[in-house]
């Protein structure tokens, strides 16, 4: 497994001194939200602040992992809308990004934003299903060209009332055909959210082997929304889990709260994932 972190707890810094600091503490990646750069859409974005948000990462020698709160920052798009142009209009960003995501080097595309993917009143599971499979369509199509891959991110009732659970991922990522340029998101604080005592998510993935070839990303936080190490998320079990069904790709920190300031959350989380991940090693 390979360590980022996500950029927006960076947002009053430069992307240059973001990315030398990340390199500086020995992440690999970095991964970005749009509105960071873009905040207007990637689609009405100047090519220079894409550009220079690459050298930044390239100069660092940091991978762009790829892109997540895809959908937060432009107007007028929404992933199951009643409105069918608000719908299409949806449809073409997410194929923009898949073009700013390549462009950038990057390899993923996590979709979570739980605000614009809610479902609007009247519309059942069934029908936000079938929305989203069809806003979906053409950028997983584009992404298959492009060398992207979507994730698709199970998020907590408390953050959205549509695609709450894994199970539920799973079921679109099946509607939309299952390809290579296609997959679920594990998001910890998420997984937590889906255990009887909210603790252990390395339960949720064992009882989901049988989907890992599905698994796409992984987004680190703990349940209290802080970083890694920063609450008591079991992440030694985590890791045996995810070793245990073959999970071997990106591990992104992505904190909420960094209540010790960000470079202690930066700092403490990347040094908590490789002590874990080392101690569930030794465990296998």
């Amino acid at each position: 497994m390979r360590f980022a972190m996500c950029n927006e707890l960076f947002t009053d810094t430069d992307i240059e001194q973001t990315c030398a600091f990340l390199s500086g503490l020995g992440y690999e990646g970095i991964e970005l939200a749009p509105y960071t750069f873009a905040p207007q859409g990637v689609d009405r974005a100047e090519r220079a602040a894409v550009l220079r948000v690459r050298r930044a990462a390239e100069h660092a020698g940091l991978q762009v992992v790829g892109l997540h709160w895809l959908l937060l920052g432009p107007e007028g798009v929404h992933l199951t809308a009643a409105d069918a142009a608000v719908r299409r209009r949806t449809s073409s960003y997410l194929e923009a990004l898949v073009e700013c995501c390549a462009e950038l080097g990057g390899t993923v595309l996590v979709l979570g934003s739980p605000k614009q993917r809610n479902l609007p009143p009247a519309t059942s599971r069934d029908e936000g299903m079938r929305r989203a499979a069809e806003v979906l369509e053409p950028a997983v199509r584009r992404a298959a060209g492009c060398g992207v891959r979507w994730a698709l991110e199970p998020l907590p009732a408390q953050d959205t009332s549509f695609l709450q659970s894994l199970d539920e991922c799973l079921l679109l990522d099946a509607l939309l055909g299952g390809g290579p340029a296609l997959g679920v998101q594990l998001d910890v604080k998420s997984l937590c959210a889906e255990t009887a005592d909210g603790r252990d998510p390395g339960s949720v993935v064992l009882a989901h082997s049988g989907a890992a070839a599905r698994f796409v990303h992984l987004h680190a936080n703990d349940r209290n929304l802080c970083g890694p190490g920063e609450g008591d998320t079991d992440f030694t079990a985590l890791f045996g889990a995810l070793r245990r069904v073959g999970y071997d790709g990106w591990v992104s920190i992505e904190a909420f709260r960094a209540p010790l300031g960000i470079e202690h959350t930066a700092t403490a989380g990347l040094t908590h994932l490789r002590a874990t991940l080392a101690a569930a090693e030794r465990g296998t």
